[in-house]
């Protein structure tokens, strides 16, 4: 537990610089030369949100615990790819938090959705008591397909955002399924058509007409979240060109997952190690200042990321992809139907059109992680808790 003690400062200066290479760097789906482009790899790294342990927070259901070292680390990475898909769809994938600069109101919202208070969307008392419901008590460790399924419970409520939160199971993902799903906002053949948005209806505290927007959009943006074992103790080295293919899709949310004792969000490769973004750093919870405003610098990591070989991977991790409108989806499935053709490739899942009837439909059927079906997966995903992460030992 000795690096969940550091603090930021005593980090920053004791991570490696990228090497002097000339493979390219992918991040989340952004190809860069080390030789050309440093600084805005780093810019570039150095904007996507960072969530780490935190201490001092407000006790997680009145009574629970006030810091998250030694358990949270995959709820911190779950926030990760899902602020990640946040920015996406609220800032751009190609806006950058420059310190010191004045942000847009949009970036604050986004934030104030993981901060570690009970009322904010995502924030750790949110994810740890949603938790409960898939079988996991406060202050138990997660693993990938649990914490995605809580998360796209909690994304039912953030109404600003208005995402399609799809989670493929049994390593298939059924493009029928993710259609319907994200075109279910869209109730009638026009605007005209649609009853009016009453008056007084509010989108948590955000502007009416974005939520009246919405609704009369024709497609969901979608997250994609897909659990995957690739391998029994260490992953299979056919699935390596896959998973670096899957970082250099413009669609890329990043991996989470990571090696025993550790839990980290990946954003993207060079060579054959993988670039990630480390919870394991205990930083005071953040509260807004006299004026109101809150302070982000320790939100974001100014040092140069975290690699670590491909080969060290957990097997168990969960793949993210965010897809903004239909046109994003149709072009995400010609490029997974593309890599199935690389050479040496191995699929690490399937697409289909239609769902395979051996299996049935979790959103159809409504069925949650609580059935038995679902603890099934649930401990075929999560054999880590006993094997992956043991930092509360």
């Amino acid at each position: 537990l000795f690096l969940a003690t550091l603090t930021y400062d005593t980090l920053r200066f004791e991570y490696e610089d990228f090497p002097e290479t000339k493979e390219p760097v992918w991040i989340l789906g952004r190809k860069y030369s080390v030789f050309t482009e440093k600084e805005e790899i780093l810019l570039d790294v150095t904007s996507r949100l960072w969530f780490t342990y935190r201490k001092n927070f407000p006790a997680i259901g009145g009574t629970g615990p006030t810091s998250d070292t030694g358990w949270g680390c995959m709820l911190r990475c779950g926030q990760m790819i899902f602020a990640q898909a946040l920015v996406c769809r609220h800032l751009g994938r190609d806006w950058r938090w420059i310190k010191g600069k004045r942000q847009m109101d949009n970036y604050f919202n986004v934030l104030n959705a993981f901060i570690d208070k009970k009322d904010s969307y995502y924030s750790i008392h949110q994810i740890a008591q949603m938790g409960v419901g898939e079988g996991k008590s406060i202050g138990q460790w997660y693993g990938p397909n649990t914490v995605a399924q809580v998360l796209k419970k909690l994304a039912t409520f953030d109404t600003w955002s208005s995402l399609a939160v799809h989670i493929a199971m049994d390593n298939t993902v059924v493009m029928e399924e993710i259609r319907r799903l994200c075109q279910s906002n869209f109730p009638c053949a026009g605007a005209a058509a649609c009853p009016a948005v009453e008056s007084d209806l509010l989108y948590n505290g955000y502007p009416e007409e974005a939520g009246l927007r919405d609704r009369l959009s024709l497609w969901k943006p979608l997250v994609l979240l897909i659990p995957l074992r690739l391998g029994l103790t260490e992953i299979n080295e056919a699935y390596i060109e896959t998973l670096k293919h899957c970082f250099m899709m413009p669609q890329s949310l990043g991996v989470i997952g990571g090696k025993p004792n550790s839990a980290h969000y990946f954003i993207g490769y060079v060579g054959e190690e993988l670039i990630y973004l480390d919870p394991h750093t205990t930083q005071p919870a953040v509260e807004p200042n006299d004026s109101g405003c809150l302070p982000d610098e320790s939100f974001h990591c100014q040092h140069p990321p975290c690699r670590m070989s491909i080969a060290e991977l957990d097997p168990s991790i969960a793949v993210g992809f965010f897809c903004n409108t239909e046109e994003d989806f149709n072009d995400w499935c010609q490029q997974i139907k593309k890599l199935s053709l690389v050479r040496g490739a191995l699929p690490m899942f399937e697409l289909v059109e239609r769902q395979p009837s051996h299996f049935s439909n979790p959103d159809v059927l409504n069925l949650t992680p609580d059935s038995l079906d679902a603890d099934r997966l649930e401990r075929f995903f999560d054999s880590e808790d006993e094997d992956f992460e043991i930092l509360s030992l």
